[in-house]
């Protein structure tokens, strides 16, 4: 027998059910909609690595496709143009990082080519790559 009285005052209570849908609707959107901001971008197989590194905030994205074309953030560039537009860059910013994406397939002296570049211009340099994994 359960002697002790009731509360009769409101109880606090938060019913959250609506807000679980509202949160898997938005989290739909928000997936949907990221998949079609980026339709300009250049598709690459890069070199898997098992370490990486963070890079500075001021980057410039420079990569070589398998038939050597050159795009420096997502610009086309010929490679005997390439140190002037990479100075250009080095103007706007003091401390400036390159990173580098380079298809697998490319001759690392084409890749050597823009590191001496990079070298020449005081600029640092990454090469970015795909995790090791599956």
């Amino acid at each position: 027998m359960n002697l002790r009285k009731r509360q009769r005052g409101a109880s606090a209570e938060v019913h959250t059910s609506a807000m679980n849908d509202i949160m898997f609707f938005l989290l739909l959107f928000f997936l949907i909609a990221s998949t079609v901001t980026n339709p300009n971008v250049v598709k690459l197989m890069l070199p898997k690595s098992s370490s990486g590194q963070a890079v500075s905030k001021k980057t410039i994205n420079v990569s070589i496709d398998q038939n050597l074309n050159y795009q420096v953030n997502k610009k086309p560039v010929p490679l005997d143009q390439l140190r002037g537009a990479l100075e250009g860059y080095k103007s706007m910013a003091n401390e400036l990082t390159i990173v580098l994406f380079v298809e697998h397939t490319v001759a690392i002296e084409n890749v050597v080519q823009v590191m001496d570049i990079a070298k020449d211009l005081n600029i640092k340099m990454v090469l970015a790559t795909q995790p090791k994994g599956k």
